[in-house]
């Protein structure tokens, strides 16, 4: 059993929305692993971070990840730094990763300044640009199709990644 794609991309890069019309595209679920560890821990992300700390958040994202890559036949949505374990980037080999890519102003754009990603708290703007730098190496090295992102809606997005896999 194995997805059909996995989507990565950093945040405001549209991970979930363009996974579900993917997956509705396509005929099969979505499965968000940012989805999966706030069910496992019985309370949001950003609780999380805050209550228990990054730590313990990445590693319900590992067993998160770890069981949407074995046992999902759809669409699996990682959170945006979950490619930065190790384990993780080992077990995407192999499959299918669709890298959303998305500018600095535009991720900006759809997450807000005034956000609540843990992660960008205090000075979103800066915080973001850092979150690029240090991941998009990391998202370019995975991503086996890569999607720009901006500027263009959902529709056109699902039509290009449903392309690329065989399923236009």
């Amino acid at each position: 059993m194995r997805p059909k794609a996995v989507i990565i991309g950093p945040p405001g890069s549209g991970k979930t929305t363009i996974g579900g019309a993917l997956a509705a595209r396509l005929g099969v679920a979505l499965r968000d692993t940012d989805a999966d560890v706030e069910a496992a821990a019985g309370k949001p992300v950003g609780e999380i971070f805050i209550d228990d700390g990054e730590e313990r958040f990445r590693e319900l994202e590992r067993a998160a990840v770890r069981a949407a890559l074995a046992g999902h036949e759809g669409v699996v949505a990682l959170g945006g730094g979950a490619v930065l374990a190790a384990e993780t980037q080992e077990l995407l080999g192999g499959h299918t990763v669709v890298y959303l890519k998305v500018g600095l102003s535009e991720a900006i754009k759809r997450v807000g300044l005034a956000s609540a990603r843990p992660l960008l708290v205090l000075n979103p703007r800066s915080q973001m640009r850092k979150l690029l730098e240090e991941r998009l190496p990391v998202y370019e090295r995975l991503g086996t199709v890569s999607v720009d992102t901006d500027g263009r809606d959902a529709d056109d997005i699902v039509e290009e990644i449903a392309k690329a896999l065989g399923a236009a």
